[in-house]
């Protein structure tokens, strides 16, 4: 019998916990997400949590499962700020297609930048010559973030955005653009609805505008998903009925969903939001996640979203994750805790892990030799450097080094193995965390 660690017991206390579930789809603590769908390919823009990053993450997908992650080489906090932007970093990105190009309208600090790129991949430039097209002073009292753009039927563009200060006293600004996608074509207007904190986004359906946005506090179980209806993209706006579209609802493991975007896919309505990782902790760090679920239009109204932790099927798209990876006899590690546990880096679920503040190992045991091609991983914190290596085996006694310590970044993270093995032992002498750990069979 092998000298392996006893495996640590998983606890699914909730369906968000369970092996196989489909939300998350991103694996790591992202925010804010924008969605565009070109070519046969997804691409979702997102903060990097807690609070954002010194870039933005963009995600590239075809089956909205299988995530590869990039980073654009524009917005960067250095070169997007200005004398009155603040400490924060950058976050809340939007981008729609317009004119033949891509529009990104971004928060760097507390005010809105604009890029713009040939393709949803880039190569994105500032489109305003190094400066803000709302500046941070632009509503004093209120935070100048968060700006959805939303193209009508006819080609005509308009932009959205605002948020409170303190969790209180949001105010949603709007303006039409000129073609040009970075100039106002006449005064903005206060079109704030009831129940509003920040992050509008319009759509529109069978001649109705609906202006959609958080309220609550996403540091709490409180943040949730409204909406308002009007006859126009200006509005008026009037909430049909109070309630929220997209709530906390604990005994399924969602907490304070919210910031989302609404997309199209076939004939069929989706919303792409975040809501806080598991286990939740109030007062903790931020630490959110993306999930996708249908949305249900009515004439002027927006059924309550059924948030689940199986995504939605989204047409054109593979309605699971395909496992190719070989399913481990047993994972072990040298150290974990009861919240994330060894066996939890091989569930087939994003929204768990396993985690070691300290320099630990973890250990697939195939449970016989096999040949396997390679290992993908996809850590915790992919935007930033994790240390790591990769050793195998055949007894748990004598280990051969295939990729030495080295600091990775991105996700998936590939080690090419390319032999027959029964352990495959990943070390973190820095601690970290690993989402998923696949072992790669050969494939006839």
């Amino acid at each position: 019998m092998l000298p392996l660690l006893a495996a640590a017991s998983v606890a699914a206390d909730t369906p968000a916990l369970g092996p196989g579930a489909r939300n998350p789809i991103l694996p790591g603590y992202f925010a804010d997400p924008s969605i565009v769908h070109a070519e046969g390919e997804w691409f979702v823009y997102a903060t990097v949590d807690p609070w954002g990053g010194d870039t933005l993450a963009l995600w590239r997908s075809r089956d909205l499962r299988d995530w590869t992650l990039t980073t654009p080489a524009w917005p960067t906090k250095r070169a997007a700020t200005s004398p009155t932007s603040n400490d924060s970093r950058v976050w809340a990105p939007s981008v729609v297609r317009a004119h033949g190009r891509y529009w990104m309208y971004v928060s760097v600090g507390s005010e809105i930048w604009v890029g713009s790129a040939p393709h949803p991949g880039g190569p994105w430039r500032d489109a305003t010559r190094g400066r803000p097209l709302i500046p941070g002073n632009f509503r004093p009292g209120y935070h100048m973030i968060d700006a959805e753009a939303f193209v009508d039927d006819d080609g005509q563009a308009y932009l959205y955005w605002g948020s409170g200060l303190n969790w209180v006293n949001g105010r949603c600004f709007a303006v039409r653009l000129k073609p040009d996608m970075v100039s106002f074509d006449g005064a903005p207007i206060d079109v704030t609805p009831a129940h509003y904190f920040e992050a509008p986004f319009m759509f529109k359906r069978d001649g109705v505008y609906f202006l959609t946005y958080s309220w609550g506090n996403t540091t709490t179980d409180s943040y949730q998903v409204r909406y308002a209806v009007g006859s126009s993209p200006l509005g008026p706006f009037h909430e049909p009925e109070d309630r929220p579209i997209l709530a906390t609802d604990r005994a399924r493991g969602i907490v304070s969903p919210g910031h989302h975007a609404v997309f199209r896919a076939g004939d069929e309505d989706f919303i792409l939001y975040h809501r806080q990782s598991l286990p939740y902790a109030p007062g903790g760090d931020v630490r959110r996640q993306v999930a996708v679920d249908r949305l249900v239009v009515r004439g002027d109204r927006i059924d309550p979203v059924a948030a689940s932790n199986q995504g939605a099927d989204v047409p054109g798209t593979a309605a699971r994750r395909a496992r190719t990876a070989i399913t481990p006899a047993a994972i072990t590690a040298s150290r974990a805790d009861p919240a994330h546990a060894a066996a939890l880096a091989g569930d087939d679920n994003y929204a768990t892990s396993w985690r070691s503040t300290r320099a630990g190992t973890l250990v697939l045991d195939l449970g016989r030799r096999q040949r396997v091609t390679r290992l993908v991983l996809r850590p915790g914190a992919p935007t930033v450097p994790t240390r790591l290596g990769v050793d195998v085996s055949d007894d748990a006694v004598t280990w051969r080094p295939i990729a030495p310590v080295r600091a990775v970044s991105g996700s998936p993270v590939t080690i090419v193995v390319d032999r027959a093995v029964r352990l495959l032992r990943v070390t973190l002498p820095d601690g970290g965390e690993i989402i998923e750990a696949d072992a790669e069979p050969v494939h006839e």
